[in-house]
């Protein structure tokens, strides 16, 4: 613990910062919406700049531990940040500017206290990625759910009190589900630090290894739910639909918050070097993403509206990184967090547009022009279907064909029908739904994009066409990241010798 001590605590600024700007947000209460607006916006650009710098420092350093309150890591809380938890950071923190900014068109009018669940949403997320024990993911899961719970109802309404029912009710039962296997774990193993957890699972007794196995599945089932995995995923396609759409720009994140704890928990604590309970769920993640993607491919060729589609589109993306992950390889890894950088921002872009594009007839007495819509709307959808449906020379190709590349002879017969053909079902459900709203006979009127709404799509144009021509920086750093995940004795190491800090008089 050389650094300086601004640098030793900046670990814990993306928790902070967003809870002290919720904070803030509620001491102001019913203040002007544009103070509240210049608040949400100033935090949400300071977590990017932060989230950068932790970036920088993740990719030219070692894994880097934070010990809160200098209590030992296998009695106290730790904060860990690796390749991994920076890019995650990274992503969040861009899309919770993003999502901000396009509120104030409008979404952040239609109720109380938007911008505060925004934030208490942020904390939730970048909590998540950087916490090492289980306790502590769960602790952050519930408070991304709470807030999400508070965004998916704003605004009010029967439908949207409807789907969040749904939502509420699988959250709660994979909450209680979370809580008992972590008891299981602590129980068993007499820790919940994923780095202790790693050490006593390689040195478990033969007695207690059928319990230790029982709590790893029931941890897996946690994260399916999380993930909206099958059959778990049945409630997420119209609950995204009834989100708001600044909400659910953030909300093609939460769904990889599962898949993050898929890899940050199963690599590290059941690895190559977790003895009998070595490589515990990568026999089941297989056939699990290979049937959530052609679940989902199927609902999305099936929907007729666009919002709904793109909920079974967030399903597919959670699938096939699914594939990509249970292969167990650094280099089907690379391309699955590649896949997961690209499928949240052309997702995110959609469900961006979704709102622009969501039609209603013209009075039948006032005849509307053929073309009430921008032609740059257009564009950005074509764009974003590109991306999505994995055509060249969009990111959306890059990935699959890695992804299709590192997969194994033996098993690649159905990894590369399955994924070749959803990806076809969801160019012909693109294409079903551009052809609907851009080409049919009788005229429809489009909500009129606002500046701000405006300027979000751009952005997210841009970074996808960015990620497709400077695609080489990106794929060295997910090899990067692939490789720490799978021989984990770095971060292992790290715990372990991260002492708290003495000081003298």
């Amino acid at each position: 613990m050389t650094e300086p001590d601004i640098l030793n605590h900046a670990l814990i600024a993306p928790i902070l910062l967003p809870l002290l700007a919720a904070a803030l947000l509620l001491a102001f209460g019913q203040a002007r919406l544009s103070v509240q607006r210049a608040i949400s916006l100033l935090s949400c650009s300071l977590q990017l700049l932060l989230a950068l710098y932790l970036l920088a420092l993740a990719d030219s350093s070692k894994v880097t531990v934070y010990l809160l309150g200098n209590w030992p890591a296998e009695v106290g809380v730790s904060l860990l940040l690796d390749r991994l938890a920076a890019l995650m950071l990274c992503l969040c923190a861009l899309l919770g500017l993003l999502g901000a900014l396009y509120a104030t068109s409008g979404d952040d009018r239609a109720g109380r206290h938007f911008h505060t669940l925004w934030q208490f949403l942020l904390m939730g997320l970048n909590g998540a990625f950087l916490t090492h024990d289980l306790f502590n993911l769960f602790v952050f899961y519930e408070v991304l759910l709470i807030a999400s719970y508070g965004l998916l109802l704003h605004g009010g309404g029967g439908v949207k009190l409807k789907r969040s029912f749904h939502f509420v009710t699988f959250n709660l039962v994979g909450s209680a589900l979370f809580l008992l296997a972590a008891a299981m774990f602590y129980g068993l193993l007499g820790t919940l630090n994923l780095s202790e957890l790693a050490l006593r699972i390689r040195a478990v007794s033969a007695a207690d290894v059928p319990l230790v196995q029982a709590a790893g599945y029931l941890l897996l089932v946690v994260f399916c739910i999380k993930a909206a995995l099958l059959p778990l995923n049945l409630w997420l396609p119209r609950t995204y639909a009834a989100a708001p759409a600044a909400a659910a720009i953030l909300f093609a994140l939460m769904t990889k918050v599962g898949v993050y704890s898929i890899l940050r928990v199963y690599f590290l604590a059941f690895g190559e070097q977790a003895g009998p309970l070595e490589d515990l769920v990568w026999p089941l993640l297989g056939p699990v993403g290979l049937l959530t993607l052609a679940f989902a491919a199927l609902g999305a060729f099936a929907s007729r509206r666009l919002r709904p589609m793109l909920g079974f589109l967030v399903v597919a993306s959670a699938g096939t990184m699914l594939i990509g992950i249970a292969s167990n390889s650094a280099l089907a890894l690379s391309a699955a967090l590649y896949y997961l950088v690209h499928s949240t921002l052309a997702l995110a872009l959609m469900f961006a547009l979704s709102n622009l594009l969501a039609p209603r007839l013209g009075a039948a007495d006032q005849p509307q022009p053929q073309n009430a819509h921008p032609n740059w709307l257009i564009l950005s959808f074509v764009l974003g279907a590109l991306a999505i449906s994995g055509l060249p020379p969009m990111s959306g190709f890059i990935a699959k064909v890695q992804l299709l590349e590192a997969i194994e002879v033996g098993t690649g017969g159905v990894n590369w029908a399955v994924i070749l053909l959803s990806g076809l079902l969801a160019i012909l459900a693109l294409a079903r739904q551009g052809a609907r709203l851009f080409w049919r006979k009788q005229a429809f009127v489009f909500n009129a994009p606002g500046r701000a709404q405006a300027c979000v799509v751009g952005v997210m144009c841009v970074l996808l066409v960015c990620m497709s021509v400077f695609a080489a920086p990106l794929i060295g750093y997910t090899r990067k990241t692939a490789e720490q995940l799978v021989y984990p004795a770095s971060a292992i190491d790290a715990v372990k010798n991260t002492m708290p800090i003495v000081r003298t008089p």
